[in-house]
Parts: structure tokens; sequence; C-alpha cells
């Protein structure tokens, strides 16, 4: 499985100019397989201000040392009893590297957190959905959409 295969798409748009529409025609790039994983917690009952320090320090090792993750957005919600992280990454080896080290990690976040969702959006290699059973066990739910049809990130 090639890491990245960049196609080019066309796009045609209409742009309004008061009476009339000037069509015009944009090179897209679009990306080849991306990965988008998003798992969705409980913040465990008296937690919230300690993950929130836990999670806010991750957020540079992992900018450093996991190039392929090119996204990565945390949301709580209002009263703070529930925590989702989204990550995305172009391609399912970089969320394969992304995986390496996850046992320490979750180890020390499930201090705070307990996982009860897991989605993915795109198709994971087999490692990945190894790693995710570990993570995942009975308890969580786990949605794979393995189908990318397109799209674009500017």
């Amino acid at each position: 499985m090639a890491l990245v295969t960049m196609l080019l798409m066309w796009l045609s748009i209409s742009i309004p100019d008061h009476d009339s529409h000037i069509s015009c025609i944009k090179k897209v790039k679009a990306m080849s397989e991306p990965v988008v994983f998003i798992i969705r917690f409980k913040i465990k009952e008296g937690k919230a201000v300690e993950f929130r320090k836990h999670y806010q320090d991750s957020i540079q090792p992992t900018f450093e040392g996991k190039p392929g993750t090119l996204t990565q957005l945390g949301y709580e919600n209002q009263d703070a009893t529930m925590f989702t992280v989204i990550r995305h990454f172009p391609n399912p080896d970089s969320l394969d590297l992304h995986l390496v080290g996850a046992d320490e990690r979750t180890k020390n976040s499930f201090r705070f957190i307990e996982p009860y969702r897991i989605e993915i959006f795109g198709t994971p290699n087999r490692s990945t959905l190894k790693a995710i059973e570990k993570i995942a066990g009975s308890d969580v739910s786990v949605r794979i959409s393995l189908n990318y049809i397109g799209g674009f990130i500017r």
C-alpha cells in the first residue's frame, strides 16, 4: 500500500457576477487515504481539572513526536464530564505510528478518563484494529466507516 498517492481533481465553480455567472476551473489536490480517529471519553468524577492539565501537557510532545498526526483537537462538554479527541492522519500508516507507545499514554490517561466510543473514518491497517481492540475491550462502542470517497482540508 502506498503511503500517500496524490490525485488531481478538476472542480468547476460558478461565481455570481451581477447578472451573469462566470465558470472557473481550479485544480484541487485530493487526499489519498486519510484517516480520522475520534475517541469519546467520560471524565471520571472529580478529575476534570487534573485531566485538562494532563491533556494540555500532552499536546506539544505529540506535535513534536508524531509528525504524521496532522490534526489533534480536544473538546470538553459544558459540565466537564465528557471529552472528545479528534485526530486526522494522512494515511493508515501514520495512524499506526501514532499508536506506537499508546499503551503507556493510555495507562496515564485512564487515571482521569474512560473511553466509551471510538470512531474511525477511513481504512485502518490490521495492526491498528488490533490496538483498538486492546483499548476498547467489550465496554467500548467501535464504529468504522471504511470508504473514503473524497474531500479536502484547507
